[in-house]
């Protein structure tokens, strides 16, 4: 991806955003572009207009951590867009976003095989575990039962972003679908702008891009999120709706790899739908 690009396809969108009322500026008439315009941008961030127009330009590359600081706040960005600001900042320095070496594209390491034993030691909640390009990698029983419509008849584990947009099962699994699919794009942007030069989220990006319009759309507003924790609604072909809270993990020790888990909240009809989801799927009890 584009870094130059990027960076002033994120600042303009973000421009846009912010009208001139939430800034306490004037709004005045006449005005030609949505949000604020690049010389008021320049004086809530405490710089010239030329330099802020050289940056939205995508000319980011030596910009210090203070004039970063200062375009955040001018530009209102929460936390994760101004992590995001950094990361495509640290790319055009190319100063890597982390201090561990990254292996080549498509030489990905196999799942240890601890941490299978790992997951399935979690039998009353789903786990899995993908990685940056939304590919499942792992997951325990629960998980390959619970994503059955998404694995399919073929056992092999998938990648979500592609069952999100190109898989028409993907409604009746999601029932919230446009929600899921902002969240889907938002988390796939944030980690491109971690790792710009990821050979799997540039060819996801690529393969998504050219066959649904809904992805483009998406890609395209630059809305950046991390999962971090929340609650999804799911509609399984088994056992019917099911409302999940998730907690994801990242893993200290395989970058790129993160922990999700998906449980019910105890007593609750989904509790009790996740519980004959997993008795379902249960190895069977050994005779005596």
């Amino acid at each position: 991806m584009d870094n130059t690009a990027e960076v002033r396809e994120f600042l303009m969108s973000r421009r846009a955003k912010v009208t001139p009322e939430r800034a306490g500026l004037p709004a005045g008439t006449n005005r030609r572009v949505p949000g604020l315009r690049r010389s008021e941008v320049a004086v809530l961030a405490g710089v010239s207009v030329e330099y802020y127009t050289k940056l939205e330009r995508g000319a980011i590359a030596g910009a210090s951590g203070a004039v970063l600081e200062s375009l955040a706040r001018a530009l209102q960005l929460s936390d994760v867009e101004r992590a995001h600001l950094y990361d495509l900042a640290r790319a055009a320095d190319g100063i890597p976003t982390s201090g561990r070496r990254r292996r080549p594209s498509g030489q990905e390491a196999p799942p240890r095989e601890s941490l299978q034993w790992t997951l399935d030691a979690i039998t009353g909640a789903v786990a899995v575990v993908r990685n940056q390009a939304q590919d499942l990698v792992a997951a325990n029983r629960l998980g390959r039962a619970f994503y059955s419509p998404v694995i399919g008849d073929g056992g092999r584990l998938p990648n979500l972003a592609r069952f999100q947009f190109l898989d028409p099962a993907a409604k009746d699994f999601y029932p919230e679908w446009d929600r899921f699919a902002q969240m889907c794009v938002a988390n796939l942007r944030t980690l491109a702008g971690r790792d710009p030069q990821h050979r799997g989220i540039q060819d996801l990006v690529g393969e998504l891009s050219t066959q649904s319009e809904t992805f483009r759309r998406l890609w395209a507003a630059h809305d950046v999120r991390v999962h971090g924790s929340g609650t999804k609604r799911f509609h399984h072909p088994e056992v019917g709706a099911l409302e999940l809270a998730y907690e994801e993990l990242e893993f200290t020790g395989d970058e790129g790899l993160a922990l999700v888990v998906y449980s019910a909240q105890p007593g609750s009809p989904s509790a009790e739908r996740l519980q004959l989801l997993a008795s379902l799927v249960a190895p069977p009890v050994p005779a005596a």
